[in-house]
């Protein structure tokens, strides 16, 4: 699976900037601009500078918009992008809900979905998606945590406790719980599920802390806690919420993205972090994709509808092999 999601990535970027080239030539022309919804987070910023070289490489330009969580700010970036004559816009969008708004209010600029789809209230996508391979990451992160629970012999300790923190209103994270909660409960059969909380948030960390730190208040019980969730943010909130309350020494959180464990690990050291692991994806990819994925509508190319990124589970040890430059 992950070879064939990797070749077929591979494979659009090669169409995409082989369409850009073709572009190129009337280059003063391409404007692209980038609308993402918490565009102060990490992840959104190093994506978005993904994007802008590889609109730049193509001898355009690229505008970065922070919609800031805001349906009205967001919105608004759109009426600036026409205002502007945008050749084509990557965006990701606060609210799902504002799916066919946001593509009506672009009119006839084509429009790629990065990380979260435009989508219809069935789930059918409306543009072309770029993002992560949600449910076999979540696979990948609950796998690791029940191996971890085995081998540190956690699962007969009735004092260990898993939480799943979910963001249940966002499409492209749903299935990043689903696959985590699975995965784990297919590894740990006899893991009591009255013992596997779960913890809505916002995608923030402060919302993770918040809702993390709720559920570790209301289960005095459960004194060693397994914890992973639906983005970087969030667990990371959920380790902050765990040294607040003393729980981190015994606590093991994996966390989604690796773009703020690789500083926990680099801060702080191994034994620093109750972050034991983390799913690395690249925002490279998923930038530079959902440019050469607009490159292919603008130039009246059909491209796949879907193109996901794969994941690998990095830890202390192995990160900075792992992830070379996204490391630093």
């Amino acid at each position: 699976m992950k070879k064939l999601v990797s070749a077929l990535l591979a494979a659009a970027m090669v169409t995409g900037l082989s369409a850009g080239t073709a572009f190129a030539d009337d280059a003063d022309k391409l404007l692209v601009y980038g609308i993402y919804k918490a565009g102060d987070q990490t992840w959104f910023i190093d994506e978005g500078e993904a994007a802008k070289n590889a609109v730049e490489a193509l001898g355009g330009e690229f505008v970065y918009v922070d919609a800031k969580m805001n349906p009205e700010e967001y919105l608004k970036a759109i009426d600036n992008a026409v205002a502007n004559q945008a050749t084509g816009i990557v965006t990701c969008i606060p609210d799902q809900t504002l799916s066919q708004a946001a593509l009506d209010a672009a009119g006839d600029i084509p429009m790629v979905a990065a990380d979260d789809a435009l989508e219809d209230a069935d789930g059918n996508k409306l543009a072309p998606w770029v993002g992560i391979n949600a449910y076999v990451i979540g696979e990948a992160n609950g796998e690791w945590l029940a191996n971890y629970a085995k081998d540190n012999d956690l699962l007969d300790k009735e004092d260990t406790g898993v939480l799943i923190m979910t963001m249940d209103t966002v499409s492209s994270c749903v299935p990043r719980a689903e696959g985590e909660f699975a995965k784990f409960t297919e590894l740990c059969p006899d893991f009591p599920e009255d013992r596997i909380f779960f913890a809505d948030y916002d995608g923030t960390t402060d919302k993770g802390n918040t809702a993390s730190a709720a559920v570790f208040t209301a289960n005095p019980q459960i004194k060693t806690w397994l914890v992973t969730g639906a983005n970087e943010e969030g667990t990371i909130g959920a380790c902050r919420a765990l040294e607040t309350q003393g729980l981190d020494a015994d606590a093991c959180v994996v966390g989604l993205g690796a773009y703020m464990a690789k500083d926990e690990w680099n801060d702080k050291g191994a034994e620093g972090t109750c972050m034991k692991a983390a799913a690395y994806f690249s925002s490279l990819q998923v930038g530079e994709g959902s440019v050469n994925v607009l490159m292919q509508l603008i130039n009246g190319e059909e491209p796949a509808l879907e193109t996901a990124v794969d994941a690998i589970v990095v830890t202390p040890e192995d990160y900075k092999e792992v992830m070379g430059k996204d490391a630093e």
